[in-house]
């Protein structure tokens, strides 16, 4: 029986309620506002596991919301799955590299809100215990217990999301993988993203790795590679 505690930020109540209900029949702990500036007053006051994030808020919207969440020292670390509409690619793009954890396209089941909390706070959980070997490849040292990134000695700092795209090239340089493995291989099956969303993502890593980012070649046609050295 699961008793971790989710934060659900959602404007539609008959929304909160029913995610609420699901919730809490399945053993987590529950507590739902509809406005952005009611979530960060609840962070800052209370212990959550996990964030279920609305895009659409009133006041403070679910991207600052999220944005907010990842620039404090204090509340970084809790997983956040953004909620969005369908053809709001942009907002999930922006979402993905702003660190949020999955995010989930309404309309959705609860089984889905459930399935998809349960295994972003698995990954967390696993992360957590630490014993996790640190892989060195040419002039990278990449620590995924500790969500760590080296490149000649120097610590660069990436979202989520990024850190698991590129951990999941450098663990087989050489190989070409498509957009959608790419997805698969840090997400799961069945995420609806779009080729535009790999290529932002993979935009983003690479300005964050300055000269470094050269390891991640584009393969035309295919999709992407960590340069063999």
């Amino acid at each position: 029986m699961s008793h971790e505690k989710i934060l659900i930020v959602e404007d539609d109540e008959d929304i909160v309620e029913l995610v609420r209900y699901n919730l809490a029949k399945d053993g987590f702990r529950p507590t739902g506002v509809i406005r952005g500036e009611d979530a960060m007053k609840k962070l800052q006051t209370e212990s959550f596991d996990l964030v279920l994030l609305d895009l659409m808020l009133p006041g403070i919207d679910g991207l600052d919301v999220c944005r907010q969440i990842k620039g404090s020292e204090k509340l970084r670390l809790i997983p956040i799955i953004m909620l969005t509409a369908k053809g709001e690619e942009s907002d999930i793009v922006t979402g993905l590299e702003l660190g949020a954890d999955d995010y989930i396209v309404k309309p959705f089941s609860p089984k889905v809100v459930i399935a998809r909390i349960r295994s972003v706070l698995r990954r967390r959980s696993a992360e957590k215990t630490g014993g996790i070997e640190p892989l060195v490849v040419g002039d990278f040292t990449i620590h995924p217990g500790r969500r760590e990134v080296m490149v000649c000695g120097r610590p660069v700092e990436l979202t989520n999301l990024e850190f698991m795209v590129l951990h999941f090239l450098a663990k087989k340089p050489g190989w070409v993988f498509s957009r959608y493995q790419i997805i698969e291989g840090v997400r799961g099956d069945n995420y609806p993203v779009t080729d535009r969303s790999v290529d932002v993502l993979i935009v983003g890593l690479r300005k964050k790795l300055g000269e470094a980012g050269n390891c991640i070649e584009t393969v035309r046609g295919a999709g992407y590679r960590f340069k063999e050295e």
